[in-house]
């Protein structure tokens, strides 16, 4: 892989390698743009096979907290790190130590948050070493597990959706379908039965699928099924790219509107929704309620005005549709569109974040 090659082509500023021999840190940190703001964006976790899966792994992840971020109105830039290793035994508190000190040492161009394969247990041991993270413990000020706020702004995005395709917001009798019960997903779950929607869920893990069922008098289905149902909204909240070749054919559905990442596996994936009629909520845009809600913390939290903020999500949806509809372009497409102006327009007036002195007075005040 030519680094600098990669790096140019789709303007990446930093990307910063991470080792501590002791505790067995080898971590990646890849910050892709601070026009906005300094870059915020999650650690992961993963057992990657090799050193260069993980680098492009961190370089995606960054690009696409830059567009999340941007579209989502926050004045954050996107950065991700990505650690190499088992998250469930080659975790110890020196490895998250010693990776605050290295946050620490970029003097808040970066903002790390937790991710796949980290814990807020594991974002408090940052903490030790660093103020440069957040979604820490509510101990510390913090606003907790952040799933439920995730939920809240995709049910109010798929609430949009029904707007532009149906004329009507209002989700009563529409058949949803619910790939994927995690906890953003069963959270997204009550919304929609406390508005009257009938469920259709499924999961591989058969205990979350008969939670499901139990509380929301869903109807469960194998994870194969799911695409083929009759439904109005298809909810893809599990892994991603499950629209795919194979799934698209199958789809009954008029919407696609849920919380999982990355849910086209290619970008012709989402022409072939534009072409079939299909409307799809980007996923950066409508999945956006938990960088919203950490991002808040920044500034002391307040839940209100969190919350507030993620119910502006439904806005962002109706003008991505607009500039589709407009400029006759894929609603991934409006998308990027729609997040590369914003930071194109102060792109004019500021290049990079850099912690300045006032930042640095504002902190000290605050002690």
């Amino acid at each position: 892989m030519e680094l600098f090659s990669y790096m140019e082509t789709y303007d990446y500023e930093e990307l910063v390698f991470c080792q501590d021999k002791q505790s067995g840190l080898k971590a990646i940190i890849a910050i892709h743009d601070t026009t906005l703001g300094p870059a915020l964006g999650g650690t992961r976790m993963w057992t990657y096979q090799t050193e260069e899966e993980a680098i492009t792994d961190a370089l995606r992840l960054a690009r696409g907290m830059t567009y999340k971020n941007a579209a989502a109105g926050l004045n954050l830039g996107g950065g991700k790190t990505v650690i190499i290793g088992n998250p469930n035994k080659d975790k110890n508190e020196a490895m998250f130590r010693a990776f605050g000190r290295f946050i620490q040492g970029l003097n808040g161009r970066y903002i790390t948050a937790e991710d796949v394969g980290t814990t807020v247990e594991d974002m408090d041991i940052i903490h030790e070493e660093t103020d440069f993270v957040t979604g820490i413990s509510p101990a510390f000020g913090s606003s907790g597990n952040p799933s439920p706020v995730t939920a809240f702004g995709v049910y109010k995005g798929m609430k949009a959706c029904a707007k532009h395709v149906y004329g009507t917001d209002i989700l009563e009798g529409k058949k949803i379908a619910v790939q994927g019960i995690g906890s953003v997903a069963f959270a997204l779950c009550d919304y929609l039965h406390k508005e009257g929607a009938n469920l259709i869920v499924t999961d591989i893990n058969k205990e979350a699928v008969k939670h499901a069922v139990d509380a929301y008098n869903a109807k469960a289905v194998d994870p194969d099924d799911i695409y083929s149902v009759d439904c109005d909204i298809f909810s893809p909240c599990a892994l991603g790219a499950t629209i795919n070749n194979q799934t698209i054919p199958q789809l009954k559905a008029k919407i696609i509107a849920g919380a999982a990442n990355n849910q086209l596996k290619e970008s012709k994936h989402g022409d072939e929704l534009h072409e079939k009629g299909i409307a799809y909520a980007p996923d950066f845009v409508i999945n956006a309620g938990g960088v919203i809600n950490i991002a808040d913390e920044l500034n002391g939290y307040n839940k209100d005005r969190a919350l507030k903020r993620v119910e502006t999500i439904y806005d962002k949806i109706l003008k991505v549709f607009q500039i589709s509809n407009q400029e006759n372009i894929p609603t991934y497409q409006a998308a990027e569109k729609m997040a590369e102006e914003r930071i194109q327009i102060l792109k004019q007036s500021r290049r990079q974040f850099l912690l300045s002195d006032k930042h640095i007075l504002c902190k000290e005040r605050k002690k």
